[in-house]
């Protein structure tokens, strides 16, 4: 009895919930779970599990979308690539930002590109055709990014035509203009409004939880605050595919009609073994996407590719370290959590810091990098301070990986109440 009396002092004082001990002195906290208290309104260490594990499937699973896989590729081939993306996503959903908005300024450009080429007056005059190009939109940008168009030579397969290349190839008569509609390619597409607004729900739900913890003094904890800053990332690139087909199976076919065979195509050679290793870097992160040789093999676009290099290079970098600050600035909604030793909290606090401030340090890198490759000295300092950059970056996110991992031993005081709806609806 006293005990219950003693936890419900403590719940009456919300103050105390949300502010840190710092005179704790690396004693530890213990605190008591769910079922120790079972007059109270409650959850479980699973239901929060559960919610954050929910909320990260639906904003990983539906937002990334994949390109068009290779030919004679199975589930086996396209699934374990579609999980690779996805855990880049839960560690480094910046990255993903990244790749998301270099597919979308190509896409733009390409359609934009292939409207001011054939739409024109001399192009309807001189190439004839005016009866079948009716002019391309995002979406079918996109799809010739992605690998929507398939070069056949004498009825077979040779491989994956990048935008610029169809382009090229319907300039001077080699293959006819594609034909398909709008509607044909979102036929072709695996997503609909349904998927992507239940998504969405759940993101909102989400968010709304901890918004109404956050006002009836509630502690959120470390996994809800990390749950969040990478729904909230993944959100944005689901927001740059949102004219991206999804899941596109089969591509649409181009057959050949030039006298001379093509004597090399993007997706038609392969890369050394050096570049494999950092090639998922470079590719996420726009500067470069390799042609891997299994991609080669299967004559598509590799699944960290799918757009050019020439367009918006500064905005692209922009915006993905600015999304990597953000993703730093919503784990500070921790800087005052209730952690059971200080060197715990002072690691956070850090941690926080370093990834909020990282990509900062990069972007000025790279654009210096730019200006100043031809200074030696200049491009060595730019190297290192790149280099520790990245370490603090890598160090920093591990960090919190850890001290998530770590808190959910023995979660603060009123971390399992749920929120009294009540409450609100009396304020209405």
């Amino acid at each position: 009895m006293a005990l219950l009396l003693w936890r419900a002092t403590l719940f009456s004082a919300p103050a105390f919930v949300g502010a840190s001990l710092p005179s704790l002195n690396d004693t530890c906290i213990h605190t008591l779970d769910a079922i120790d208290y079972p007059f109270h309104n409650t959850r479980t260490l699973w239901d929060i599990l559960l919610s954050c594990g929910l909320t990260l499937f639906a904003c990983t699973w539906t937002a990334i979308h994949t390109h068009v896989p290779g030919m004679d590729e199975g589930m086996l081939s396209v699934a374990p690539r579609r999980l690779f993306i996805m855990v880049v996503a839960l560690i480094a959903p910046e990255l993903i930002i990244t790749w998301a908005t270099r597919q979308f300024f190509s896409a733009r450009r390409a359609a934009k590109d292939f409207n001011t080429e054939f739409g024109t007056q001399h192009a309807r005059a001189c190439s004839g055709i005016s009866e079948v190009f009716m002019g391309w939109k995002t979406i079918h940008g996109f799809f010739a990014w992605m690998g929507g168009f398939m070069l056949y030579i004498d009825g077979k397969p040779r491989a994956t035509l990048t935008s610029d290349e169809l382009r090229h190839f319907v300039r001077v008569g080699s293959v006819d203009m594609p034909v398909i509609s709008e509607a044909e390619i979102e036929d072709r597409s695996k997503g609909d409004g349904l998927s992507k607004g239940i998504a969405l729900l759940q993101l909102v739900w989400f968010v709304v939880q901890l918004v109404a913890r956050r006002i009836q003094n509630l502690p959120i904890t470390l996994l809800e605050i990390d749950t969040l800053a990478v729904a909230a990332l993944t959100c944005v690139a689901y927001g740059l595919w949102w004219k991206k087909p999804k899941d596109v199976a089969c591509p649409h076919i181009v057959n050949w009609n030039g006298r001379h065979l093509p004597s090399q195509l993007t997706y038609d050679l392969g890369i050394g073994f050096l570049d494999r290793l950092i090639y998922p870097f470079t590719s996420l992160m726009g500067i470069g996407a390799s042609v891997s040789p299994r991609a080669a093999r299967s004559r598509r676009v590799p699944s960290l590719g799918g757009y050019s290099n020439h367009y918006y290079a500064t905005s692209v970098r922009l915006i993905g370290c600015f999304s990597g600050m953000v993703f730093g600035a919503i784990h500070c909604l921790g800087w005052n959590y209730l952690f059971q030793r200080p060197t715990e909290h002072m690691l956070w606090r850090a941690a926080s810091l370093g990834i909020a401030s990282a990509p900062a340090l990069l972007f000025i890198y790279v654009e210096y990098w730019v200006g100043w490759r031809n200074s030696c000295v200049v491009r060595y300092i730019i190297i290192c301070v790149a280099l520790i950059t990245s370490i603090i970056y890598i160090a920093a996110r591990v960090t919190l990986v850890v001290l998530i991992m770590l808190s959910l031993r023995s979660l603060p005081l009123g971390a399992y109440d749920t929120v009294t709806w009540t409450q609100f609806v009396s304020l209405l």
